[in-house]
């Protein structure tokens, strides 16, 4: 779609070329929703794809994924034999509704600055204790964790003119075992439940990451194994309310919930 609002695009090479931010201005990286609809608000275009950041990197530290990797350079990435939670990428990228053509555009920051319940990145790195690096305007850096990150469906923890320029998944999250579940009520629809749930072999800490059925990322932590009615318990208490849109109605999601929180738990006992 054409957005016949914009006066300027502006292409900064580095972050010291970024523009002064105003009213008006939009962060531009793979741009499939924001040229999927009109933006009248948006004067101006500030195309981040020419910073030249590398897309994802695994080091002894973990993975770190710039904000501008696509869909498609996260799935393709060659992952350590001792990450076994590196499945999980290919899981998630393949919970999206998208087509390859998306899939070659759409980066992994879009997925999370956008903050909706279905974002599939979001779930990814949740579960994986991942942490957002975001740019403040005033040349600072601060990190925030991506389930804190995002507040609700179109809400999240950046403040007018911050980018957010990467997310850091520790190694220790990608050596623990993991269950993935999610459902849509359509064969290739947006998913309407999404959990996963991880082991830490060592420690034998459990826990289960909620997205998609909640309107933000909800996590559940226990030392050891909880017995099923013991994780039923916690979600019952702590989950306020389920999202509620065309792709599922809050009293389903809330049943599939349960469902997949038993299936993991139950997945992951036995994988011990």
């Amino acid at each position: 779609m054409d957005l016949n609002t914009i006066t300027q695009v502006a292409r900064p090479k580095a972050r010291n070329e970024l523009p002064p931010w105003r009213d008006g201005d939009a962060f531009l990286g793979g741009g499939t929703w924001l040229f999927s609809e009109p933006q009248n608000r948006l004067t101006r275009l500030i195309d981040i794809s020419a910073l030249g950041w590398e897309p994802v990197r695994a080091t002894a530290n973990g993975l770190e994924i710039a904000a501008t990797c696509t869909i498609a350079q996260l799935d393709g990435l060659a992952a350590p034999v001792e990450w076994i939670a590196a499945p999980l990428i290919g899981q998630c990228c393949r919970a999206f509704l998208a087509s390859f053509k998306v899939w070659n555009t759409a980066t992994v920051g879009g997925n999370l600055c956008m903050s909706l319940p279905a974002g599939p990145m979001i779930s990814l790195s949740a579960a994986l204790d991942g942490v957002c690096m975001i740019w403040a305007v005033n040349g600072s850096e601060r990190k925030v964790r991506v389930a804190d990150f995002v507040k609700g469906p179109l809400s999240n923890d950046l403040k007018p003119g911050e980018l957010l320029r990467r997310i850091d998944i520790p190694a220790a999250a990608l050596i623990r075992r993991t269950a993935f579940r999610q459902i849509s009520l359509a064969k290739v629809g947006r998913s309407a439940v999404l959990l996963i749930g991880t082991l830490d072999p060592p420690t034998g800490e459990f826990v289960l990451t909620v997205t998609a059925s909640t309107p933000r990322p909800m996590k559940f932590s226990f030392s050891k194994l909880p017995t099923e009615d013991e994780l039923r318990g916690r979600i019952e208490r702590e989950i306020p309310a389920y999202h509620d849109d065309i792709h599922g109605a809050p009293e389903w999601r809330r049943h599939m919930t349960l469902h997949f929180a038993r299936d993991i738990l139950r997945e992951l006992a036995g994988a011990r």
